[in-house]
């Protein structure tokens, strides 16, 4: 099963080797990336919100957004994945092959893997045709557009998205292919014949991502991409000045390089590292929170425009049922976990309400009754979480089980509840620890 975006945001590391080589080559773009993890930080990080109950419904939200297909986050997700494990396998290859011209026994190496200046330049063609990509899908745009993505990168890109394409520059082009790496990707891209590039393991690992409907028509892409974006490359070069010795001299402050063959520790750090699915995830974390974010505060605005109803008796509780619809987060009640979990109703069939769980595929998928479901109006809750009117479980130490009920009234830790299907002489009052 697919990682939620929560899951991703928060495993990514606060400190590895990739994380190292990015904050190293923050003098090329002083500023411009922090190592933001986990969600509900990014949260705050990226919007300043402070408010608990605001977090929680942007942390909703953004779970319902990525799982969103039309909205392209998952698909990015997949891109910067897909590309990092396949870039794995040819820095392997290109690492053998320096290893080979670096120890004479083991030349025989440099026979059975490609040139590593030819895998190094594939490599980083193909990773800017899946910038591309993931760029046009993330912003809404059809079709991939190299033309729209170059005018973007020159003006627009900033954060992990604008460190992804530096490091780019200066692992990927700079430290393996040497100054004149431009030419020598331009090179093995307009003069190696299709089946050179086809059948390199990256290309074959994003083949399905790539438009066109065959070989050509793919190669074709990743030339127009590549050529896109050379003016904006060459000039962060020129405005920054880098070199691989400057590259490598602030690698040197984070990690420990025992070779000065630059090709070499290219060839390693583009095997050890991530950094395209680290920066990846944070870009795409960025922008659904900030939609999220948009979104959320459209709906506290509308809210604050409309009065609350004090529900104070069991009469004056509408139904729970009049309040759900299609698309409509709802709280699940399971059994086995006693716990409420989020989900949203993707069907309703008489007093059945199919769910889908926020966070989890499709598998956890199921049907259950008005009973075992509830919303949930966050404005009102005391500090337990509780609130007038809120359906909730209780439980019953005779019976050994939970019922529903409704709180009616609250006074401190104490909550006065009717129990559903049950007549008011069972209401009664019940302890903070005995509900849920």
């Amino acid at each position: 099963m697919d990682k939620s975006i929560i899951q991703l945001v928060d495993e990514l590391p606060t400190d590895n080797i990739t994380v190292k080589v990015l904050k190293a080559l923050d003098y090329v773009a002083p500023g411009e990336w922090s190592n933001l993890t986990g969600f509900d930080n990014s949260i705050r990080s990226i919007t300043g919100e402070s408010d608990a109950k605001v977090i929680q419904r942007i942390r909703d939200r953004s779970v319902i957004l990525y799982e969103d297909p039309q909205k392209g986050y998952q698909f990015a997700i997949k891109l910067y994945q897909t590309i990092d494990k396949a870039d794995t396998a040819m820095a392997a290859a290109a690492l053998a092959n320096k290893v080979s011209e670096k120890i004479g026994f083991l030349s025989f190496l440099g026979n059975i893997t490609p040139k590593a200046d030819v895998t190094q330049s594939i490599d980083l063609a193909l990773k800017i045709a899946v910038e591309i990509i993931a760029f046009c899908k993330l912003n809404g745009i059809p079709q991939p557009n190299p033309q729209e993505f170059a005018n973007s990168l020159a003006n627009n890109y900033q954060n992990a998205s604008l460190m992804r394409m530096v490091a780019l520059v200066c692992i990927d082009g700079i430290m393996p292919l040497g100054p004149d790496f431009l030419s020598k990707i331009h090179s093995v891209i307009s003069g190696a014949d299709t089946a050179a590039i086809t059948q390199n393991p990256v290309f074959l690992g994003i083949n399905n991502f790539l438009p066109g409907s065959n070989p050509s028509d793919k190669v074709g892409f990743i030339s127009q991409s590549f050529n896109s974006v050379q003016g904006w490359m060459n000039n962060l070069v020129s405005k920054t000045g880098i070199t691989p010795q400057s590259i490598s001299s602030h690698l040197g402050n984070f990690i420990q390089i025992a070779d000065d063959n630059l090709d070499f520790v290219a060839a390693f750090l583009d095997q050890t590292t991530n950094y395209y699915e680290h920066t990846g995830t944070q870009t795409v974390a960025r922008g659904l929170i900030l939609e999220a974010y948009t979104l959320v505060k459209e709906e506290i605005k509308q809210e604050q425009q409309k009065p609350i109803q004090d529900v104070s008796s069991a009469s004056a509780v509408k139904s729970d049922k009049i309040q759900y619809e299609v698309s409509k987060t709802v709280e699940v009640w399971d059994s086995e976990d006693e716990d409420w979990y989020q989900g949203t109703i993707e069907k309703i069939q008489d007093d059945q309400f199919f769910i889908h769980y926020l966070g989890y595929g499709s598998s956890y998928d199921e049907w259950v009754g008005e009973d075992d479901i509830r919303t949930r109006d966050l404005r009102a809750t005391d500090d337990n979480g509780y609130a007038v009117g809120q359906k909730v479980k209780c439980w019953d130490d005779d019976q050994e089980a939970w019922y529903s009920a409704t709180i009616q009234q609250i006074q401190n830790q104490q909550y006065f509840v009717h129990y559903a299907g049950y007549d008011s002489s069972y209401d009664e009052w019940v302890d903070s620890d005995e509900i849920s």
